[in-house]
């Protein structure tokens, strides 16, 4: 019995040794762990994670390009469900796929032309305005492009041209081209004249501003189609199509993506004078819009 004791007696203390190394050895490899992720400087001072300027200054035309694609921006495209709601009344069974393919076709051919000219050439802004409500066949169109191009002005004179940095003589003189034809637009709201000589559609206004600030020529078109597409969606959901996640499921596809791409590559050089409807359906489905019984858009 006393040998016995004796030996218990010797293992313990090694027992409680060997856990005392071993809790050192983690000790030193978590000082070391800890000396790896502070790093101390030569003053002894523990550096910390330095974040570049230039993270916070983004270019002032991210900023602008973010706010022309806002679905909030108020153009008053929630009232216009461009032929969408004409079509549902006419088609059986309806197929939103094949409507949203033939509005895209149908509002690039149209427009996308003076949105691009808008941008390239934005001293032509009166011209084009003109060219383009000579073009659009459709009343009801006609009247959808105007209510949403005088939207946009009124967006500029209110909230953009204060927030926007003039730097050289050039965008001076664009600048100057918009201020005229926003006063020539409210001399002829004024007058009493059947021809005024401004209208103030969206196509070749959305260009301009989108010159002005700063944006560029691919990134615009890409949001120009995408906002058409964004105003069917809502109208679709509003319209009981579907439901507001299915919209944003298409929204997100990559058949979207490349209708729009598509369209855009399409219609990259064509000219204004070339532009036109190429779905004359879709003028129709527009036009009989205002014969329906009931309706819950304004066209």
């Amino acid at each position: 019995m006393a040998d016995s004791s004796l030996r218990n007696g010797a293992v313990k203390p090694q027992l409680i040794e060997d856990e005392i190394a071993e809790l050192k050895r983690k000790l030193q490899d978590a000082e070391e762990r800890l000396s790896a992720v502070t790093k101390p400087t030569s003053c002894g001072v523990s550096s910390q994670p330095t974040v570049s300027n230039n993270v916070y200054n983004p270019p002032t035309s991210s900023h602008f390009l973010l706010l022309l694609a806002d679905s909030a921006l108020p153009l008053g495209s929630f009232a216009f469900s461009s032929g969408l709601e004409s079509y549902l009344s006419h088609t059986r069974p309806p197929s939103f796929p094949t409507f949203l393919t033939l509005s895209l076709s149908s509002h690039a051919s149209a427009t996308l032309p003076f949105v691009l000219a808008g941008h390239r050439h934005p001293e032509r802004l009166l011209e084009l305005d003109d060219m383009l409500d000579a073009a659009i066949m459709c009343t009801v169109g006609r009247r959808a492009s105007v209510a949403q191009g005088r939207a946009l002005l009124s967006i500029w004179d209110r909230a953009f041209s204060d927030a926007v940095p003039m730097a050289s003589d050039a965008e001076e003189g664009v600048l100057k081209v918009l201020k005229n034809f926003s006063v020539l637009l409210k001399s002829a709201n004024a007058s009493t004249d059947d021809l005024p000589p401004a209208s103030a559609h969206l196509a070749p206004l959305f260009g301009v501003i989108a010159r002005i600030t700063g944006v560029g020529e691919q990134e615009m078109a890409y949001v120009y189609m995408l906002s058409h597409v964004k105003a069917l969606l809502s109208a679709a959901v509003r319209a009981s199509v579907f439901g507001p996640y299915q919209a944003q499921k298409l929204l997100a596809s990559r058949e979207v993506q490349g209708g729009i791409e598509g369209v855009i590559r399409g219609n990259w050089g064509r000219r204004v004078e070339d532009a036109g409807q190429t779905v004359p359906v879709v003028d129709l489905w527009i036009g009989r819009h205002e014969l329906l019984y009931s309706r819950i858009f304004n066209s």
